[in-house]
């Protein structure tokens, strides 16, 4: 199997042509790609289902197998990595049945995400505790939490967050302070992947959240321990997330 191994401010995604494959990847098969151990390691695999000229259609996996409906950064890596296939600076990539633009900006990633829907703020109990978040989907769940950024509580917190009742889904959580009128920053818990550097969708759902409670105003420079994504968001709530990709390499492994 030939697969290149990409990242996105130490995000890590493996991609692979099920054209290469010559199947679908099982969910056996994420597993062991992501795993470091037994496998390659990596944060995430992007299947390629099929690409005509411009467009590519792809498949998310979550390191434990799961699939992921939406990843903004896999989408970018994704997008790159057409933009490299094909030689144009402008590409479509499908997630999930939704077509993601993608325009690139010198070493940026420039990605129009869609509709992006963001909720009233509730309450829920976790250990205890009374916590409130904001619900936004962005082709996936999140729960955004405005908090102190005490990497111990994410720790603590998100596995508890990620698989409470009220999300039956499971759910990406994120930790945000507010650090001005066009500045966030963000710890991330990905469902099915756990602490994570850095996160696109992640972004898009905590600068949506933020703007919908008046946290701040679009555009959003996103602050995350892997680096910053760019996030803007227009008066039909449509957001365009921008930021590095980047290749390490192309290699050969067995899944056999």
């Amino acid at each position: 199997m030939r697969f290149s191994k990409w990242h996105a401010l130490g995000n890590s995604y493996l991609l692979v042509e099920r054209g290469d494959l010559g199947r679908p990847l099982e969910p056996e098969q994420a597993r062991l790609l992501c795993d470091g151990r037994r496998g390659i390691g990596s944060d995430g695999v992007l299947e390629v289902i099929a690409v005509a000229g411009m467009r590519a259609e792809i498949a998310i996996w979550n390191p434990d197998g799961s699939p992921a409906e939406f990843s903004g950064n896999g989408a970018r890596i994704a997008a790159a990595w057409l933009m490299e296939r094909s030689g144009s600076a402008e590409v479509i990539v499908v997630v999930s049945g939704r077509e993601h633009r993608a325009a690139r900006h010198g070493a940026e990633i420039e990605l129009e995400i869609g509709p992006v829907e963001a909720h009233e703020p509730e309450t829920v109990a976790v250990d205890d505790e009374r916590i409130e978040l904001t619900r936004v989907s962005v082709g996936n769940p999140h729960a955004v939490v405005r908090r102190d950024l005490d990497r111990r509580e994410l720790l603590r917190l998100g596995p508890l967050l990620e698989r409470h009742e009220r999300f039956p889904e499971r759910t990406n959580v994120q930790f945000v302070r507010v650090d001005g009128s066009h500045d966030l920053t963000v710890l991330v818990w990905e469902r099915g992947a756990g602490e994570t550097s850095a996160s696109g969708s992640s972004a898009v759902a905590v600068a949506a959240a933020a703007i919908a409670n008046a946290w701040c105003e679009s555009p959003v420079t996103i602050h995350m321990p892997g680096g910053d994504l760019g996030v803007s968001l227009d008066a039909e709530s449509r957001a365009t997330l921008t930021g590095p990709a980047e290749k390490l390499g192309d290699y050969d492994y067995s899944l056999e």
